[in-house]
């Protein structure tokens, strides 16, 4: 592995973020007993540590977070991938929707980066994330950013360093037919699809996290000219949980 440094950006965005502290809301909650979950997210619960060895040391999650947050073994698999298929002059990884900092803890327990930014517009979620990644020792490792990663990528654009950066996503699935449909179409996924998150961030390496489903042929034409995309199924007890496309940065 190369020697990493800082960017200039990454500094300013340190110094101007680190002691941003977001504590947690009454959306937060560790449930210690099935009888306080909702329904509709007791199936997680029970697989709370999957998703958080260690849930039991206080884990928090929004209600909303739990459909989204990677299962830990993924997020460290993932880590480990993006790190080794990384260049040594990448020294920056932005996640652009954190969520309750499943993917984030993994990048910054890695130890592959400079700097590890977390962006995540819900104020209650981004709480979360930050103390998750404190119980896992890693959370004044990470810069965490409270805004949506539309405009924060757009506001930044001039200070971001694109051949320093690799953007990872793990956008919200929503959509009709992502659990039912053989094939998942990624133009219905929301509120982003697959190719407005692209075109945000295609002047850098970035890895979209996406259903297992998902449409190849519409992966593969957000391959920039001359370049080819990698496509990688991660499993977990024997099924898959989800794909992530490896996408070269376009050249300017």
């Amino acid at each position: 592995m190369g020697e990493t440094t800082q960017s200039d950006y990454a500094v300013e965005d340190i110094e101007e973020n680190q002691s941003q502290l977001y504590p947690l809301t009454e959306n937060c909650h560790h449930y210690t007993h099935v009888s306080q979950v909702g329904w509709d997210i007791q199936k997680y619960w029970h697989q709370r540590y999957s998703i958080f060895s260690m849930y039991d040391d206080g884990i928090h999650m929004t209600d909303d977070a739990w459909f989204g947050v990677t299962p830990e073994p993924v997020a460290n698999k993932v880590a480990h991938d993006l790190a080794a298929s990384s260049s040594p002059s990448k020294t920056v990884v932005i996640d652009i929707f954190a969520g309750a900092g499943g993917n984030t803890i993994a990048f910054a327990l890695s130890g592959r980066w400079a700097q590890v930014i977390a962006v995540e517009k819900d104020r209650s979620v981004i709480a979360c994330g930050q103390h998750n990644a404190s119980i896992y020792g890693v959370s004044d490792q990470i810069t965490w950013i409270n805004d949506d990663c539309f405009s924060y990528l757009t506001v930044n654009s001039s200070k971001i360093q694109a051949e320093e950066t690799v953007i990872f996503a793990s956008p919200p699935w929503g959509g009709p037919g992502y659990r039912s449909d053989d094939i998942f179409n990624l133009n219905t996924m929301a509120p982003y699809s697959a190719k407005q998150i692209h075109k945000l961030c295609r002047i850098m390496d970035c890895a979209l996290y996406l259903p297992r489903t998902s449409d190849l042929r519409q992966i593969a034409k957000l391959a920039p000219d001359g370049k080819k995309v990698e496509v990688v199924q991660y499993c977990m007890e024997g099924a898959s949980k989800a794909l992530v496309a490896y996408i070269p940065a376009a050249t300017p």
